[in-house]
């Protein structure tokens, strides 16, 4: 049991630090900025725990075969249209309505993407084949949690004191960059 905790509370401290400033924390305040907060916590905590566990059991032996760079770039793309899709506007309550119902599954689906193959994940993978794999994933998984509410709660209250011409104008410029930024890590590499 004593393992267990000091994998967890290793885990947390390192990818709490891990994730300060993260592109995850950027999209985790754009998100709230744009959908109910209850469904961007939800997803996030979906998100991450999938994330970890897949981390966890993957574990540093097999972590040189992913294709992160692959993963990088469908993440890249993913931004670009995340952000275009966010500049089309749509006041109309009807579909501010349907944008929040599909919140859920945007960001569960942006935080996987964004994250895998991440610093943070091959942080887990290294302490998962080194620590109680239960303590690295209950640790990381909090930890990362921990930092995204941060941003979670600043962009919630960032809506609400911004017209949401400004949000969204923001939310996309924030989409935008990062796409950018994963498509200048990912495409250099898999170029020949």
């Amino acid at each position: 049991m004593e393992a267990f905790f000091a994998a967890a509370a290793l885990s947390f401290g390192l990818i709490f630090v891990g994730e300060m400033g993260d592109k995850s924390q950027l999209m985790a305040m754009s998100f709230a900025a744009r959908y109910k907060l209850r469904s961007v916590v939800i997803g996030l905590v979906i998100a991450t725990g999938l994330l970890f566990a897949v981390s966890v059991g993957v574990g540093a032996t097999v972590g040189h075969l992913l294709p992160t760079d692959w993963i990088k770039l469908a993440a890249a793309i993913l931004f670009l249209g995340f952000g275009l899709w966010t500049l089309r506007g749509g006041e109309e309550e009807g579909h501010q309505v349907k944008e929040r119902k599909s919140g859920l599954l945007t960001v569960i689906g942006a935080i996987v993407l964004a994250e895998f193959g991440d610093k943070t994940m091959l942080f887990a993978i290294g302490l998962g084949s080194q620590y109680n794999p239960w303590g690295v994933w209950l640790g990381a998984t909090a930890g990362m949690v921990a930092a995204d509410l941060l941003a979670v709660f600043a962009g919630a209250w960032i809506s609400k004191k911004l017209p949401e011409k400004a949000v969204r104008w923001g939310s996309a410029a924030i989409f935008i960059a990062l796409g950018l930024v994963l498509l200048a890590e990912a495409v250099p590499r898999l170029l020949p």
